[in-house]
């Protein structure tokens, strides 16, 4: 018997696609007694498990000095939203590697990603660049004697004979 057939499972439009090296900040319900609240959990992703309505993602961050890991279900209603903070620059599907890294070793370096539609200004020159563009423009346009060109004398070789 299938998940799918019991109920009709729908992704949770709050969470949006993740690979491993990105840093995100899950949101997720907890419900104590009568009450409810958001809790956040910051952290790495080292793994992403897809295998249907079974698919979930690993998230991994130091709390004074010990590693926490915590696996959400994609699925699942009680996440109120996935946030990417940040890409993570790395070359490999699962980072179990980081497990035994120190905090500061296990740092991964940020992939830089331009968002399409967005306009990027050109830099304006300095106002001293500006000026001595300006000034030499002005030598351009000032009216010049007319100086002889002396022409080198011709050297005959082989060709021209």
């Amino acid at each position: 018997m299938n998940i799918k057939d019991v109920k009709e499972v729908k992704a949770n439009p709050k969470i949006p696609t993740l690979v491993p090296g990105d840093t995100v900040k899950v949101r997720q319900k907890v419900v104590e007694g009568e009450k409810s609240r958001i809790q956040a959990f910051q952290g790495v992703v080292i793994k992403v498990h897809n295998c249907g309505s079974g698919t979930n993602f690993t998230v991994r961050r130091i709390s004074y000095s010990v590693g926490v890991e915590r696996t959400f279900p994609i699925f699942s209603p009680m996440i109120d939203g996935v946030e990417v903070v940040r890409h993570g620059k790395v070359r490999r599907a699962k980072l179990y590697y980081l497990r035994g890294l120190s905090s500061r070793a296990s740092r991964l370096k940020e992939k830089r990603i331009e968002k399409f539609g967005e306009e990027i200004k050109p830099v304006e020159p300095e106002p001293e660049v500006a000026a001595l563009d300006a000034a030499a423009a002005a030598a351009e346009q000032a009216p010049t004697a007319a100086v002889p060109v002396a022409e080198a004398p011709a050297v005959e070789t082989k060709e021209t004979k």
